[in-house]
């Protein structure tokens, strides 16, 4: 897709990547790293991640850690809000940077509204709530890392100093399966791929670059 400036000069939209994944998958290590190895192909980055700094994120981050109490239809709807300031802030809003060519690279989308949200509540729920990010932008692909939540669980241990609301084996294992689910339910109009994040990082790496490849040439 072209946006036209003016009459000589035409630059092409970037690509948008979300990457996808229970927590300690692996994520942000894969995130580096593509972006890494776009800017060596001569392709413009930006990376970012939700929950956002914003005012709505750091009030996501206080409900994540405990500092403060919310129901979970509340949390749903502020991840929901925070995603569409995320799309259209005027400061570094996603939008805005794939319509100047940036390729924007994040750690999580929506799919982990669809995932996390819908092991209380209604799937169909969370998507309605998040249908205007949705219709706004669709990543050029999103990537899931599948890894075992016995070693989602361990990677936790060993790199965090609290655990989050969500950082329990037992709701890890839920909110894998409903990520296949939400898979499932969308494959007509998402474009998924599927990662084996049990193998070595650069193995990890390796995968994501050949599967990705197709979706950055189109």
């Amino acid at each position: 897709m072209k946006k036209t400036y003016n009459r000589n000069v035409q630059i092409s939209k970037g690509n948008f990547i979300a990457f996808e994944g229970i927590d300690g998958s692996g994520k942000s290590t894969q995130v580096q790293i593509l972006t890494e190895k776009l800017k060596q192909e001569g392709i413009y980055c930006y990376t970012t991640m939700e929950p956002t700094d914003s005012p709505i994120g750091s009030l996501i981050h206080q409900i994540m850690t405990g500092r403060i109490k919310a129901d979970n239809k509340v949390i749903a709807a502020l991840f929901a809000a925070d995603r569409l300031d995320h799309l259209l802030n005027d400061i570094n809003g996603i939008v805005s940077k794939i319509n100047d060519g940036i390729t924007v690279i994040s750690d999580r989308y929506y799919f982990s509204s669809y995932a996390y949200h819908s092991v209380d509540m209604p799937m169909d729920w969370v998507i309605k709530a998040n249908e205007q990010s949705s219709v706004i932008l669709k990543p050029t692909v999103n990537i899931f890392i599948d890894v075992n939540p016995d070693t989602a669980i361990e990677r936790i241990a060993k790199n965090r100093f609290h655990q989050e609301l969500f950082e329990k084996k037992s709701r890890l294992v839920k909110v894998r399966e409903k990520y296949l689910e939400a898979f499932e339910k969308l494959k007509e109009s998402e474009r998924v791929i599927i990662v084996d994040g049990n193998k070595s990082k650069q193995e990890i790496a390796d995968d994501i670059w050949d599967k990705i490849k197709p979706y950055l040439a189109d």
